[in-house]
């Protein structure tokens, strides 16, 4: 018989089983028969006939003889006997678990020990967080101006924006980048975000191919790492040097450039060392960039909370001749985190990346637009007065808690310390003769659980060496002082 004739046959024996596909699949499941979906369609559309040992095993099932090669028509299948009553067995629940995509990613600013600080304060523990670079909750105000003028276009952003972002916000940027001297950016050139993050992850998955390297900083914000490997990428670390006031290491970043190799990563002002990025270390990366014919991500997201009288100098502004994006926004600056309001701003020869372009602009369509009512008080965030300058003169909080965290660190036996330059961020340096620290991680959740002070370890930021850490200094002066007393009364015993 023809193809057709099985399938006929296959078709009768299933009706008069009253078994559909789906039926006959989860039978195939339990039994160990490999059958699929795809597979079982082509069989009744005869479009395929199966091997014996899948015959064989149709047959069985269905009580009929589907053999195509058979002058006999399918076997009615007979009228089953009664069966005494007895419990229906309950098929297994089915658990759903983590994508692969996720088995090498971390983000560990927010890992296992916030859950326990979470748990702990369920149980009324008080817990001194030094772990979070959120402004808001330690009383720093987002300018009156800001809130005002968002409370009066509410009405006016109840609707989508264009998904580059409204005029008037990418108009201002426009404007910004020009007094950064950022060249060559048009109104088409910038993108907002809810935050600089989503447009980490937005430009990642528009820009990376299945073993694309990207330079990255160590220790870096664990996003940038995070969002290259999901993107199927491979994070590639280049050192900054303590030694060097955590300036980034140019010979081992010349070392890390492959074949394979992409893009760098700056972040400038840097999380979590808090150093800044002399204009003559700048032209250097440039000129690795230049070599080696690569693409220049920034992150400058703290570029107007630098301190010292020092000046926050833009990548992009000293390489017109290669393709830049340069990623920014409110958050930190206007302490407006929760706000979640970023962008970034496409620059230099952009012929060079004019497919990449493309792909990011794909991107931004496919979630529409990001937050209006955020986009909305852009032009007035930078325009005027900024009020950020108050806070980081060494008459404002933001400088004199620095040094007052600074000070305290370096007054303790077995702590090393780099001054930082810019941001709210110290990377402080245990004595691994002093402390043996092995294991960043217990390191953090032995001072959580003895001392209720919650940090990030150095691991969480993609830096191998064990004993460093994090402390954001946002907090207030009394609770700062009460933490540093809590840590320098732990690291009197504290041993691993």
């Amino acid at each position: 018989m023809d193809q057709g004739s099985f399938a006929e046959r296959l078709s009768a024996a299933m009706a008069q089983r009253g078994l559909k596909q789906v039926d006959l699949l989860r039978i195939a499941a339990e039994r160990g028969q490999k059958l699929g979906k795809s597979q079982l369609s082509q069989y009744l559309s005869g479009k395929t006939s199966p091997r014996r040992e899948t015959l064989a095993f149709l047959s069985a099932v269905l009580e009929a003889d589907l053999d195509p090669t058979s002058e006999t028509e399918p076997t009615p299948a007979p009228t089953p006997a009664p069966k005494p009553d007895k419990p229906q067995e309950v098929p297994a629940m089915r658990k759903f678990d983590k994508s692969s995509k996720l088995d090498h990613v971390s983000y560990d600013v927010r890992g296992p020990a916030l859950d326990e600080a979470m748990r702990m304060e369920e149980d009324g523990i008080n817990i001194l967080k030094l772990n979070i670079g959120n402004p808001a909750p330690f009383g720093f105000r987002t300018p009156d101006e800001v809130v005002q003028d968002m409370a009066s276009q509410l009405r006016d952003t109840e609707g989508y924006s264009d998904s580059r972002g409204l005029f008037a916000a990418r108009k201002a940027i426009m404007q910004y980048d020009q007094i950064k001297g950022i060249p060559n950016v048009t109104m088409n050139d910038i993108y907002t975000g809810n935050g600089v993050s989503d447009l980490i992850n937005l430009v990642m998955q528009a820009m990376v191919e299945t073993g694309d390297e990207i330079l990255v900083p160590s220790p870096d914000y664990p996003l940038w790492t995070a969002c290259v490997t999901l993107a199927g990428g491979k994070a590639v670390h280049y050192l900054c040097d303590e030694q060097a006031d955590w300036l980034p290491d140019l010979d081992d970043m010349r070392a890390k450039v492959t074949s394979n190799t992409k893009a760098i990563v700056i972040i400038n002002p840097n999380n979590p060392t808090g150093a800044l990025y002399p204009r003559e270390v700048l032209e250097e990366i440039v000129e690795i960039a230049r070599q080696n014919q690569l693409i220049i991500l920034s992150d400058e997201i703290y570029d107007r909370l630098v301190m010292d009288g020092e000046e926050h100098v833009s990548i992009a502004s000293l390489a017109p001749d290669l393709f830049c994006i340069t990623f920014n926004g409110l958050s930190k600056s206007h302490m407006i985190a929760g706000w979640r309001i970023g962008w970034i701003s496409i620059s230099g020869n952009k012929r060079l990346g004019r497919g990449l372009m493309e792909g990011i602009h794909m991107m931004s369509n496919m979630r529409l637009c990001s937050n209006v009512p955020a986009q909305s008080i852009v032009q007035t965030a930078l325009g005027g007065y900024q009020s950020v300058k108050n806070y980081v003169v060494p008459t404002g909080r933001v400088c004199k808690q620095r040094d007052y965290v600074y000070e305290r660190l370096c007054a303790m036996d077995g702590v090393s310390v780099v001054k930082p330059k810019a941001a709210f961020y110290i990377f402080p340096r245990l004595d691994p003769k002093k402390f043996n620290i092995t294991d960043d991680e217990q390191f953090q959740l032995d001072l959580l659980q003895d001392k209720r002070v919650l940090i990030v370890p150095g691991k969480g930021f993609n830096w191998e060496t064990p004993g460093y850490f994090r402390i954001v200094y946002l907090p207030r002066r009394a609770v700062l002082g009460e933490a540093l007393d809590q840590l320098e009364d732990f690291l009197k015993y504290y041993r691993q």
